[in-house]
């Protein structure tokens, strides 16, 4: 039986297996959805596979494969929890960090658990209404490198558990979205996020950028300042540049603990 080597992380209570592999055949989909179970695995939202980069001047290349075995673009949280993974292994408390994902490359200022990430370009794309258990919905898609469907409102617990999975999987988005339950209050944005490939989780990195840019564009909050984006997990900090349209985000990182896992 092979052992697989991780360490666990979380961004946030978004949590992840991280594992160091020379190549992505090391770990699978059947893997990862066994490894995740939190029940009969060691439980997480996702793998993180860190890689050795294609470009030299990078410090790694990241692949992500959710819980259901799915393969996402992107995972803010995750990325932070990769360049903390990075940062311990070469020791340092500070400093910064390129690192390769599907989305493109992305630059990671590490300070102690905090970690500050240059999100890079996210595109408001506009307005959608979805029908939906006969119901007219209305909402915003935006991509972060990877898809989101931004709903704005008072959201009960029951209402995103029933809108979510049939929103990330509606025939308008072939490759399935992240759906995001947002409203704007106390000059923030309380947020809850149905991953594509999860379900609810505590926190959603890239979800959170891009429902600060559609708010942005919206005007329910500034430009060229950090918004306090709170997901149940507790608080991102995202700052939406008006003239490049970029996203950063700053939010913490933890490792939990290390194992092996027979597979």
């Amino acid at each position: 039986m092979a052992s697989v080597a991780f360490d666990k992380y979380e961004g946030l209570g978004n949590d992840f297996i991280v594992v160091a592999a020379h190549d992505e055949s090391t770990v699978d989909a059947a893997f990862a959805r066994r490894v995740c179970d939190r029940h009969f695995g060691v439980g997480a939202d996702g793998v993180l596979l860190v890689l050795p980069p294609r470009d030299a001047t990078r410090a790694a290349r990241m692949k992500v494969i959710n819980a259901d075995g799915s393969v996402p673009e992107m995972c803010g949280n995750g990325l932070r929890c990769v360049a903390l993974h990075l940062a311990r292994a070469r020791r340092l408390d500070r400093g910064e960090l390129h690192i390769e994902t599907g989305a493109g490359d992305r630059a990671c200022e590490i300070a102690g658990d905090q970690v500050t990430v240059d999100m890079g370009l996210v595109t408001v794309v506009g307005p959608r209404e979805l029908v939906v258990d006969g119901e007219m919905v209305a909402s915003t898609l935006a991509d972060a490198g990877n898809p989101h469907a931004i709903l704005f409102g008072d959201f009960s617990r029951e209402r995103v558990e029933r809108l979510g999975p049939q929103i990330a999987t509606h025939v308008a988005f072939a490759a399935g979205t992240n759906v995001e339950f947002a409203r704007v209050a106390g000059g923030g944005i309380d947020l809850v996020v149905w991953e594509r490939g999860v379900g609810i989780t505590l926190a959603c990195g890239t979800g959170a950028c891009a429902t600060a840019a559609v708010a942005c564009s919206a005007e329910l909050v500034p430009y060229d300042q950090a918004v306090d984006v709170r997901l149940p997990g507790g608080t991102l900090f995202v700052t939406i540049e008006q003239a490049t349209g970029r996203a950063i985000m700053r939010g913490p990182a933890r490792h939990v603990f290390r194992g092996s896992y027979d597979f």
